[in-house]
């Protein structure tokens, strides 16, 4: 029996384990650049949205602050298999976006949360 102040959208979230982090980006860089950035390294999957109040689990979230109305500076790029969430981390880490210097890891899945 779960416990209802528990975040219920948990079990629904997709594994993270094909999804690498990538941080350091320009606020001017969108889904697209970043797409075309890491398209070389293999196919890149396409999930849905979910459904819970965190910013959209897309293929290639970028996260977003409401209150500047601008991007926050990083974000998610999902693949297919391992050998591309690899070859992505050791091709881009460092590499140059937009005029910075950018850090690409392995996505660590969110610890559940709390809800008030």
């Amino acid at each position: 029996m779960a416990a209802p102040w528990w975040d219920s959208e948990y079990k629904d979230r997709s594994s993270l384990e094909y999804r690498v982090y990538v941080g350091n980006l320009p606020y001017s860089v969108d889904e697209q650049t970043l797409m075309d950035y890491f398209a070389d390294y293999g196919a890149i999957s396409a999930e849905e949205p979910c459904s819970c109040s965190c910013f959209p689990f897309r293929s290639l979230p970028i996260a977003w602050d409401s209150e500047m109305g601008r991007p926050r500076g990083f974000g998610f790029v999902n693949f297919e298999d391992n050998e591309s969430v690899n070859a992505a981390i050791h091709g881009m880490n460092g590499q140059d976006i937009g005029g910075r210097k950018v850090t690409v890891a392995r996505a660590q899945m969110r610890p559940r949360r709390w809800r008030a």
